[in-house]
């Protein structure tokens, strides 16, 4: 069986067991005021449910919430139509749970919850390193 997750054509026996959780990273260039509408309005046409909203710090804020596994492409195309960039690794499990999806008739591919953490990083408020510039490229 290949390790490449994005092309699997039954769950692995190690999620079948385990409770699932997802933490998504992403950055935000975004005004906190435009932001924070999108993100709840992601949320709620996804059909989560939001536990707790909480800054972590001044550049960052994080959302906890629950979805149901049904959801979960909804959940990530209403984050990127919000405005949020993607970290690698959060488009990794993102796309994983995807194609779990595809599995849902499986009894016991997928828990009937999944609970999951937002981070998002406003970079509108942090200072970047010198030669990282937010904005279009320059040639």
């Amino acid at each position: 069986m290949t390790k490449d997750r994005r092309i699997m054509s039954k769950p692995p026996p190690n999620l079948l067991s385990s409770p699932v959780t997802l933490d998504i990273e992403t950055i935000c260039f975004e005004e906190r005021r435009v932001i924070f509408p999108a993100i709840h309005e992601a949320l709620d046409l996804s059909g989560c449910w939001l536990l707790e909203r909480r800054p972590t710090s001044f550049t960052h804020v994080e959302f906890k919430f629950e979805v149901q596994p049904r959801f979960i492409v909804e959940l990530y195309a209403g984050l990127i139509a919000a405005g949020l960039e993607l970290t690698r690794a959060s488009h990794d499990e993102l796309s994983m749970l995807c194609t779990l999806r595809k599995h849902e008739d499986v009894p016991g591919s997928l828990p009937g919850v999944i609970t999951a953490g937002l981070r998002v990083c406003f970079l509108e408020d942090c200072n970047l390193p010198k030669g990282v510039t937010v904005g279009p490229a320059r040639a």
